[in-house]
């Protein structure tokens, strides 16, 4: 494997500092292939024990639950270089699944393979143990966009949130970002209606603070979006010098 491989990865993770030649080699050991995984299919599914983690090189993925009625929830989104499940190294059996929301390209990473990376590499296991913490900041600001902001509020720190999320591993230009998701997915992690949802989009627009030309998003106006949404990087623990309107 080459860095092109990893290439997502390496450029999330040296948001953080520069990675030595050796730790670029490890991450790109690491995998052990890659695959491609069609649009609604689970990537992983809840109930199973994977022998790896799976790291996200391409296209959009979901964490979801299905309730008892057969509703689905997806409760946090991943972008390229997101572990979508480094936590099952501990965590056994998933109490979740993943689905893949968009085409997605993807690598797997033996978990005896990222033993011996927590065992050798305390840098890489530190940068690893942040993002898991990162992927649980990110539930909980879920949590409160789901149980206290209004439905346009809730979609415009989404919006925030993955603009910056994109912008950590260079796939944002201009103040504009793709997010090829359907309304009918950004109103299952929106948690309402497909109407609904297009009504909150809507309201975005006429407030002037986004344009959305299919599966283009350009934020017009940074200041605003983040007011609205009550965003701040905080808990995405984004450097401070990377912190700066679009």
């Amino acid at each position: 494997m080459t860095s092109n491989t990893v290439r997502p990865l390496i450029a999330k993770l040296e948001n953080y500092g520069p990675l030595s030649a050796e730790e670029r080699q490890v991450l790109d050991a690491a995998v052990s292939g890659v695959r491609e995984i069609a649009t609604g299919a689970d990537m992983v599914s809840e109930g199973s024990s994977p022998d790896h983690s799976t790291l996200l090189l391409g296209g959009f993925a979901g964490r979801y639950n299905i309730t008892r009625e057969g509703a689905r929830q997806i409760t946090s989104l991943h972008v390229p270089g997101d572990f979508v499940d480094l936590h099952c190294y501990l965590m056994k059996p998933m109490d979740h699944s993943i689905v893949a929301l968009t085409t997605c390209k993807v690598a797997m990473v033996p978990h005896d393979v990222l033993g011996v990376i927590f065992d050798t590499q305390p840098r890489l296991s530190r940068l690893f143990w942040l993002n898991t913490l990162i992927d649980g900041a990110t539930h909980r600001r879920w949590s409160i966009g789901l149980g206290s902001l209004l439905a346009h509020q809730h979609l415009a720190h989404l919006i925030c949130e993955l603009y910056r999320r994109m912008e950590q591993i260079g796939r944002t230009e201009d103040g504009s970002f793709h997010m090829p998701l359907t309304q009918l997915l950004l109103s299952e992690c929106l948690a309402l209606s497909p109407v609904h949802t297009n009504r909150v989009v809507k309201m975005l627009r006429g407030e002037q603070v986004i344009r959305w030309e299919r599966d283009l998003i350009t934020i017009t106006d940074w200041d605003r979006l983040a007011d609205i949404g009550e965003f701040e990087a905080t808990y995405l623990r984004i450097p401070p010098a990377e912190v700066a309107a679009p």
